[in-house]
Parts: C-alpha cells; structure tokens; sequence
C-alpha cells in the first residue's frame, strides 16, 4: 500500500488522492502571442524523469484541496508533500526527513 500524507489531513492510502500530472509549469504570459507549435508543447510536452519529480495531486476522497508531492519514479516513494504557495522543498537535500512516504 501506498501512503500519501495530505498537508492538511495526514496520512491517507493512494485510493483518496488523484494524480494531475508535472507541478509548477508556467503558462505563457501572452498566449495570443504563442505559436501554435510552442502552445502544443505547453499543453502536452510534460517530463518523465527517472529520478525524483515533482507533481500535482488532489486528495479528491478527502479534503479535496490541491497539494504538490516530490515523488522518486524509481520506487514510487513520496518524499515530501507541500502546500500550494509554500516553497518547494529541495530535492537535492536528504528528502527522507521531511515527508516520509511508503511503498510496501
């Protein structure tokens, strides 16, 4: 079972949230002005890293609010969850400590 902690809630189990892709993409500033090849890849052109990532989700059976999650696509831990507005926390550092996640 996978543990997810909602910033709000705490920990719940992967079935109350649900994943809504990449986090933090900015929306072009002018977007009359973009191409529709550059609008193309705005809207579909997403990264797949190995490695950790940084993603939205939505506890969508719980409190229904919106967080971000830093997330290691090799083993499926959640290392750390944040609040909208807070700062991202640094995946360079130990992100063990911060927000332990568990993939047993």
């Amino acid at each position: 079972m996978l543990l997810i902690t909602c910033p709000w809630c705490g920990a719940r189990d992967q079935s109350e949230f649900s994943y809504h892709g990449e986090a933090h993409i900015a929306r072009p500033e002018r977007p009359a002005q973009v191409s529709d090849a550059q609008w193309g890849a705005y809207l579909f052109m997403r990264k797949n890293p190995k490695g950790l990532h940084r993603e939205r989700w939505v506890h969508s059976h719980g409190c229904r609010r919106w967080f971000y999650a830093l997330r290691d696509t090799r083993d499926d831990r959640i290392h750390a969850t944040y609040r909208p507005g807070d700062p991202p926390p640094d995946s360079a550092a130990d992100p063990g400590a911060a927000n332990p996640g568990s993939a047993t």
